[in-house]
């Protein structure tokens, strides 16, 4: 039987275990989880949104409180247009968080960043430059598009003097998608490095709509290796959502896959961000604790666990502090949601906004428990200890079972 470890990704020279680690946001995908997978040979992913907060905690900068305090009086105005960020801070906090993860790396893996378009932060252009730049600046070995379209992102970092030698790759859930990003880049003679195409059953915001479950990831990733040999482009396709196990993953590199990205797996390891009792609450999930709703701000449709204690609450937007959603005039489809129940419930000390969530809030307090929808098997992958819960496994043990398991087994701790 054949393992993911009869496979190499390769890019140019360089051969790689063909597993990459999904860029979970707010540091769930931690720079401890992708310097695991560099160690081991493949690829790590850390992620860029709300990089502010990530600095503060790790580097014991105030980014936050910074911007909390110079629009502390715009709080109660419902026009938000005014909070900007400071774009010295942002390239200053994206440096710190790459550059701290790039000077610990060890083996012959690769690190990466997760870069979300949908992060317009009241100016989508200037912020995602100074984001994407910055990575660069900072040594990054790749940048991962994802949460859009970016068929400007290229352009954006065009002049970087490492913007033809870093790994820039772009995550479609579709070939019309990805045909639109090649034809808006083509003027810049620059190819990605690597095209992840992410499925129906994937975390977090999905590239589908609610009829997801009319698609399917075998079929999505077909379709892309024929559009490529058809246009005659060489380009290392990455087959992404669902892969629970070796065996599966496998079976995307037997039908021409380079590589895999696999993040549900890693949500419940001692390296992940997650505070201990979120992954609890993974590992107790059913399959019927599962949900794709439309409560993101961004307007994509998002997979979490129902029991998310960010779904129904009605906290005050708290852009002044963070407002990553915020479009290029200021505004989030939550702002609009709380403002209408407050109109609706004037009297009310406590509301609840039932359509939308604060993501930017509740994502930093990981109150949005964003899951694959194989997150229900997550138990079936450990022990149940003597207490009742779970042990919480190592990234390298998730790793190593991707890597070596055949048969669709799952290695136990």
């Amino acid at each position: 039987m054949k393992r993911v470890d009869d496979f190499r990704l390769r890019f140019g020279k360089q051969e790689l275990v063909p597993i990459m680690i999904g860029g979970m946001g707010v540091d769930i995908s931690t720079a401890e989880l992708a310097l695991e997978a560099a160690r081991l040979g493949g690829i790590g992913h850390i992620s860029d949104a709300m990089v502010h907060t990530v600095s503060d905690t790790r580097f014991d900068t105030n980014f936050v409180s910074q911007k909390l305090k110079k629009y502390k009086a715009n709080i109660a105005n419902t026009d938000k247009s005014s909070v900007q960020f400071c774009l010295d801070s942002l390239a200053e906090a994206t440096r710190n968080h790459v550059g701290a993860a790039m000077e610990a790396k060890r083996g012959d893996g690769l690190i990466f960043i997760n870069c979300m378009e949908k992060l317009t932060m009241n100016a989508p252009a200037d912020t995602l430059r100074v984001r994407l730049n910055a990575a660069l600046d900072a040594g990054i070995d790749g940048i991962t598009l994802s949460a859009g379209l970016h068929l400007g992102s290229f352009a954006l970092m065009a002049d970087h003097p490492r913007f033809r030698h870093a790994r820039l790759g772009i995550i479609v859930s579709s070939t019309r998608a990805l045909a639109l990003f090649l034809r808006k880049n083509a003027r810049l003679d620059r190819l990605p490095d690597y095209i992840v195409v992410e499925g129906p059953l994937a975390g977090g915001h999905l590239g589908f709509g609610l009829d997801w479950a009319k698609f399917d990831l075998a079929t999505l990733v077909a379709e892309v290796l024929a559009y490529l040999e058809s246009e005659h482009l060489d380009i290392p396709v990455i087959a992404a959502g669902g892969i629970f196990t070796g065996s599966d993953a496998t079976a995307f590199l037997d039908m021409g896959a380079a590589g895999v990205q696999v993040a549900t797996r890693f949500t419940v390891t001692k390296e992940c961000g997650l505070p201990d009792k979120v992954k609890q609450e993974y590992f107790k999930a059913s399959e019927a604790d599962i949900e794709v709703n439309l409560l993101s701000p961004t307007g994509y449709p998002m997979r979490m666990l129902k029991g998310s204690p960010g779904i129904g609450a009605g906290i005050r937007p708290n852009c002044e502090a963070y407002g990553y959603l915020l479009d290029a005039n200021g505004k989030c489809a939550y702002i609009d949601a709380y403002n209408r129940e407050v109109e609706l419930h004037p009297t009310a000390k406590k509301i609840s906004v039932k359509d939308k969530t604060c993501l930017c809030t509740h994502m930093r307090n990981f109150d949005i428990w964003t899951c694959g929808q194989t997150a229900y098997r997550l138990k079936d992958t450990t022990r149940r200890l003597d207490d009742g819960s779970y042990q919480v496994l190592s990234a390298e043990h998730v790793f190593h079972d991707y890597q070596f398991s055949t048969d669709q087994n799952i290695a136990l701790p």
